[in-house]
C-alpha cells in the first residue's frame, strides 16, 4: 500500500482538485491518503468535515461534484483507496503536520504531496517504480530541474534552491538538483528512521539530512512536472524560509 500524507493549510479551493488527482494516480496501487489540516481558518477544516463527517471515508475512485465535494465511488476496483482526516487544533507548520502523517502512515511506500496543485501526481509512476518493481532505491527525490514542464516565475527562487542543494551536497556528500522539492518517496523503513523535529519548511532540510546521514540508504532522483504558484495565487514560501534553510543546514550537519 502507498500512503500518501497531504498538508493542508488554507487550500479549500485546491484541496478537492488534489485529492482527486491523488486517487487517479498508480490505479492498481492501493492508497491509503492521509490529509493533515494545519489549523485552517479559510474553510478548509470546514471543507474536511462536511466531506468526512464520520472520520475516513473509502472507495474505489474519487471525483469533485459541482459543488467542489467529493464523491467516492463503492463499485470494487482493481485498488482500493482511503482517506483519513487529521486536524491541528493551530497552525503549527508543515513540518508538524508531516510529522502527524508520517505518524499515522501504515503502507510500504511514503510519499508526500502539498495541496496546492504544483505537483503532478501521475510523476509518482516512475518514483515508486524504483522503490517497489525493481527494488533498486530505498528513497526517490522529485527533482523540477530535469526537464519536464516548469513554470517560469521567480529568478531569486531558483538561484536560491540552486545554492541550497549545491550546499547540501557539499555537506552531506550527495549529488541531489532539489532537495526542497515536495515530492520524497521512501520505504516504511526509512519512514521508522526518520526523527523529525522540526515544525516548518525546514522538514525538507531535516529530513533530508538524516537521510544522507543515515548511511547505505539507495538514494535515486527523477524529474517531475511543476506548475508553481506566484504569491498572489497563494505561494507560501518566503526569504526568510531560504535564510532558514541554510542555517538548519549546518544545524544538521552537526546533530540531526
Amino acid at each position: 500500500m502507498l500512503s500518501i500524507i497531504v498538508p493542508v493549510f488554507n487550500e479549500v479551493a485546491t484541496l478537492p482538485g488534489v485529492l482527486a488527482m491523488v486517487s487517479e494516480a498508480l490505479p492498481a496501487v492501493d492508497k491509503e491518503i492521509i490529509v493533515v489540516d494545519d489549523g485552517s481558518t479559510d474553510g478548509t477544516r470546514e471543507w474536511l468535515r462536511t466531506n468526512f463527517p464520520d472520520g475516513p471515508r473509502g472507495g474505489g475512485t474519487i471525483s469533485v461534484d459541482a459543488h467542489n465535494n467529493l464523491v467516492v465511488a463503492t463499485a470494487q476496483p482493481a485498488a482500493s483507496i482511503i482517506i483519513r482526516p487529521a486536524y491541528h487544533q493551530e497552525n503549527s507548520g508543515k513540518g508538524a503536520a508531516v510529522r502527524t502523517g508520517l505518524a499515522a502512515a501504515s503502507g510500504d511506500v511514503v510519499v508526500i504531496q502539498d495541496a496546492d496543485l504544483e505537483y503532478d501526481p501521475a510523476d509518482w509512476t516512475v518514483m515508486y517504480d524504483l522503490i517497489a518493481r525493481r527494488k533498486v532505491a530505498d528513497v526517490v527525490y522529485g527533482s523540477r530541474f530535469h526537464g519536464r514542464p516548469h513554470r517560469s516565475l521567480y529568478f531569486h527562487h531558483y538561484v536560491a534552491n540552486r545554492f541550497i542543494s549545491l550546499t547540501f551536497n557539499l555537506l552531506y556528500n550527495q549529488t541531489l538538483t532539489d532537495i526542497e522539492c515536495c515530492y520524497k518517496m521512501f520505504t516504511r523503513a526509512v519512514k521508522e528512521r526518520l526523527r523529525l523535529t522540526c515544525d516548518d519548511f525546514g522538514c525538507e532540510i531535516q529530513m533530508s539530512a538524516q537521510i544522507a546521514r543515515a548511511g547505505g540508504l539507495r538514494i535515486y532522483e527523477v524529474g517531475i512536472s511543476y506548475y508553481g504558484r506566484t504569491y498572489d495565487e497563494g505561494k507560501k514560501i518566503g526569504w526568510r524560509d531560504g535564510i532558514k534553510a541554510l542555517w538548519y543546514l549546518i544545524r544538521f550537519r552537526v546533530s540531526p
